[in-house]
C-alpha cells in the first residue's frame, strides 16, 4: 500500500468517525488549532482508527506525525515498511 493509498484510507476514516466535512480536508490542510479544529480527543480516535484500520500503533508518539493526513500517511507507511 503506498501513502496515497494509505492517506485516502486515513481521510475517509476522519471524516466519517469525527464528523469532518470531506471538502474541508485535504491532505495539506492542518489538523489542529488553526486547521480544521480538531482537539486532544479528536487525537485518541485517530490513534484508534489508524490501529484499527492499519495496525500500527501510535500511542506515545509525539505530535509531529498529527501535523495533517500527508505526516499521518508517511508516518503510517514507514511503520508498515518496518513491520515487514
Amino acid at each position: 500500500m503506498n501513502e496515497q493509498e494509505i492517506a485516502t484510507k486515513i481521510q475517509k476514516m476522519i471524516c466519517e468517525k469525527l464528523g469532518v466535512d470531506p471538502e474541508e480536508l485535504d491532505n495539506d490542510v492542518p489538523l489542529f488549532d488553526d486547521g480544521i479544529g480538531l482537539d486532544s480527543i479528536d487525537s485518541l480516535e485517530i490513534i484508534a482508527g489508524i490501529d484499527e484500520e492499519f495496525g500500527v500503533d501510535m500511542t506515545g508518539v509525539g505530535k509531529e506525525p498529527f501535523y495533517n493526513v500527508t505526516s499521518l500517511a508517511e508516518y503510517v507507511a514507514n511503520a508498515l515498511d518496518t513491520d515487514k
